[in-house]
């Protein structure tokens, strides 16, 4: 039997009333961005451009979903998000699954839908928001997850990034501090508001940022230089190298550890490498580290300046040592990493020059690690230089000779 005619017109009507509603809907979704200098969007795109994992921290409301779905629409990737705090365990360790013959094929863990779709895409971004609700034994498996990628058997493709918001335990529903080893697997950003911003978005134009660029001409360099730098801080200031903070609310943020300096370094190597910005390095060495290391390691940084290695290599012999023990160490340690990334007879040989600039300053002591890993590489067919001759005795005593 068919509506009378009096319900179906007031059904058209009812439709029509909706449809007229979404399209003001539509409209009000619609809006455009500008690229506007922004050290919290820089900061993110820094660490996502370096694929390690970012938290961000901040009030409810103030944008942390809406800003990561804005970095991967600028990415042109799919963004998956899990709500942490509702999720069982098994959600993320996988669930087993019991084949024909579990005795000799073991019990695969089958992972969940979202990951199965990241899978198949190669790249995207995985948001798991609400991580401070999450109670620890999900966040225990979400250890592998952040770290290693891997979610049950499957394991994600490097495409994939990993990033998290999550609430102060104070204004988290039922919010539990971070565990100390899944805090320690983060870049911590603090995300605030600037209301300028804000209201300029109200009237239909939000920030963006862009993932650095990557000059592949600075690469070798930048790499070498970071791995100098690092280095040479962490001789100075070894007491840095690892530090667990006393209190559970710092434990559940960013703090030194060797993991998190091997994030230091990547975050360090992609800013070299592109046009980061200087605020937005400091910004994400901050939440790698933590705000004590971190501060120390960007006072050091600005004084330190350490010249490309890769053009010292060209010409040794119109290079300066510098006069600092510090610098020596981090410059020496930068160029044996250059030469180590691409080693040849010239640039190895060069590389004795500015050696030898170190012993004639008077501290061989500082030149005698970089010695010792630059005589490993020697090649059989290659000749010892006989700036090697103040070295023979460190060198023997590490098996090097």
């Amino acid at each position: 039997m068919s509506d009378p005619p009096a319900t179906l017109g007031g059904m058209t009507e009812a439709l029509t009333l909706l449809a007229a509603a979404d399209e003001l809907l539509a409209a009000t979704r619609a809006t455009r961005v500008e690229r506007r200098d922004n050290v919290q969007l820089e900061a993110l795109a820094l660490a996502v451009s370096a694929n390690l994992p970012v938290l961000l921290w901040g009030e409810p409301g103030i944008g942390k979903s809406a800003a990561l779905q804005q970095l991967a629409d600028r990415l042109e990737v799919p963004m998956e998000t899990v709500i942490a705090s509702i999720h069982e365990p098994s959600d993320f360790a996988g669930l087993p699954v019991v084949g024909d013959d579990p005795a000799t094929q073991g019990v695969p863990m089958a992972p969940p839908d979202w990951a199965i779709r990241l899978k198949r895409q190669g790249v995207g971004l995985i948001f798991f928001d609400e991580l401070s609700s999450a109670p620890p034994a999900v966040q225990a498996a979400l250890l592998r997850v952040v770290l290693e990628r891997r979610v049950g058997s499957l394991e994600l493709p490097p495409g994939v990034r990993v990033v998290a918001a999550a609430n102060p335990p104070a204004s988290a529903a039922d919010g539990w501090h971070l565990s100390p080893p899944l805090a320690n697997r983060f870049v911590h950003l603090h995300w605030t508001h600037d209301p300028a911003i804000v209201a300029r978005g109200l009237a239909g134009t939000w920030p963006t940022a862009d993932i650095p660029r990557i000059d592949p001409r600075r690469s070798g360099s930048a790499l070498a230089r970071a791995r100098g730098t690092l280095s040479g801080f962490l001789t100075a200031r070894p007491g840095l190298t690892h530090h667990l903070p006393a209190d559970a609310e710092a434990r559940g943020g960013a703090w030194p550890s060797p993991r998190t300096w091997e994030m230091a370094l990547r975050l360090l190597t992609f800013a070299l490498a592109s046009d980061a910005s200087r605020e937005a390095l400091s910004t994400a060495l901050v939440g790698a580290i933590g705000d004590g290391a971190g501060l120390e390691l960007i006072n050091y940084l600005d004084e330190l300046d350490l010249p490309d290695p890769n053009r010292v290599l060209a010409n040794p012999d119109a290079f300066a040592l510098p006069d600092r023990g510090d610098r020596q160490l981090a410059f020496l340690t930068a160029i044996v990493s250059a030469v180590q990334s691409d080693t040849s007879r010239s640039r190895w040989e060069a590389a004795w020059t500015v050696l030898a600039k170190a012993v004639d300053a008077g501290v061989p002591d500082v030149a005698a690690r970089a010695a010792t890993d630059l005589a490993i590489m020697r090649e059989r067919s290659w000749p010892v230089p006989p700036t090697i001759d103040a070295f023979v005795d460190i060198l023997r005593l590490s098996g090097a000779l």
